[in-house]
């Protein structure tokens, strides 16, 4: 039966004995076989709940972030939406059933590498496998995408090395290598066993995001902190498996069955560019209308709730949803990072 890790297995011994723990991340949840384009998924019944999964109420506040940028670019009458990493369209449906004041100006393009997850995209939206190339006026946004996106692992022992992956009597396991091109902004005599990542990929992804957009905005949520804040915290921190809701085993352990996730480094997109603004999500969502929407629904809710319909029922949810995307524990910390142009 196929699966990740015989991807992996063929991948170690077409590599001479080893390959490097970004490609053994790509592989484990992309390939084929992998997390993501089998069984991972987002959602109550699913692996993890990201903001979309917890009701339309987020997308409604992002409907109004973008109907603010539009605005401030003139109402332009071709405006892209292009989301990246838009999963099984949940985010796409609620933007798009929003009041939206730019509807008739907006092609929503909804940028998912599964074709799994793009078979459940609503028809309203260009569903694709890739990035489009062509510059665009818009919002670009990433919806906890980057922490997903494979990265090179170094390790601090007496000098920094790479992470490789071998497979000794059938087991995965990991061995460290000096190699050439070790980032020079790695922290110089960081505590034996240090751990980092190098997101190149992710850095990738924003300078090729910024050179198709030519006015608008990248926006991206995720959970974020810095590499030098990563080096003074134990790896479990920051580089996390997870399954069913719940923590996942080593993240070496059953490729292609669990998810593998990392904080996204704000310094190392940094590089690339610095970025306009910095939030937290709760903040995002407040600035963006999330308290009038709040009040609309409560206020909906008061004034039906003796005979309640479906709309009324969704108006009520606004309170428990706000609830859930503000929580300073949960999803409120996460960083919303805004890119303008």
């Amino acid at each position: 039966m196929p699966s990740a890790a015989r991807d992996v297995s063929a991948a170690i011994a077409a590599a001479g004995g080893a390959i490097s723990f970004e490609k053994f991340m790509e592989l484990s949840l992309y390939s084929p076989n992998g997390f993501y384009s089998t069984i991972g998924q987002a959602g109550r019944r699913g692996d993890f709940i990201t903001s979309p999964e917890v009701g339309p109420l987020f997308g409604a506040v992002v409907a109004q972030a973008i109907d603010a940028r539009w605005r401030e670019l003139g109402g332009p009458k071709n405006f892209s939406v292009i989301e990246v990493g838009a999963g099984p369209g949940t985010l796409a449906r609620s933007v798009l059933r929003a009041d939206l004041e730019s509807r008739a100006a907006i092609t929503y393009v909804a940028v998912e590498s599964s074709s799994a997850q793009r078979s459940s995209h609503p028809v309203e939206v260009i569903s694709q496998a890739t990035m489009p190339t062509a510059l665009t006026t818009g919002m670009i946004i990433a919806n906890e995408l980057l922490d997903n996106l494979p990265f090179r692992l170094f390790v601090f022992d007496n000098q920094w090395q790479e992470a490789f992956v071998v497979e000794r009597d059938g087991k995965f396991q990991e061995v460290l290598r000096k190699v050439d091109d070790t980032p020079a902004w790695l922290p110089q005599n960081p505590p034996l066993g240090t751990r980092l990542p190098v997101q190149r990929q992710a850095q990738q992804w924003l300078t090729t995001s910024l050179q198709i957009l030519e006015r608008g905005s990248l926006v991206v949520f995720d959970y974020c902190m810095t590499s030098r804040q990563a080096a003074t915290l134990p790896w479990r921190d920051w580089l996390r498996t997870y399954r069913q809701h719940k923590l996942g085993e080593h993240y070496l352990s059953q490729p292609g069955e669990q998810d593998i996730t990392n904080h996204l480094m704000l310094d190392q997109l940094e590089m690339v560019c610095k970025p306009s603004n910095i939030s937290s999500q709760s903040g995002w969502l407040v600035v963006h209308g999330l308290n009038v929407l709040v009040y609309e629904g409560r206020d909906y809710w008061q004034a039906n709730a003796s005979k309640p319909d479906l709309f009324a029922m969704l108006m009520r949810s606004r309170i428990s949803e706000a609830e859930a995307l503000t929580a300073r524990d949960g999803l409120g910390n996460f960083n919303v990072i805004e890119w303008i142009k």
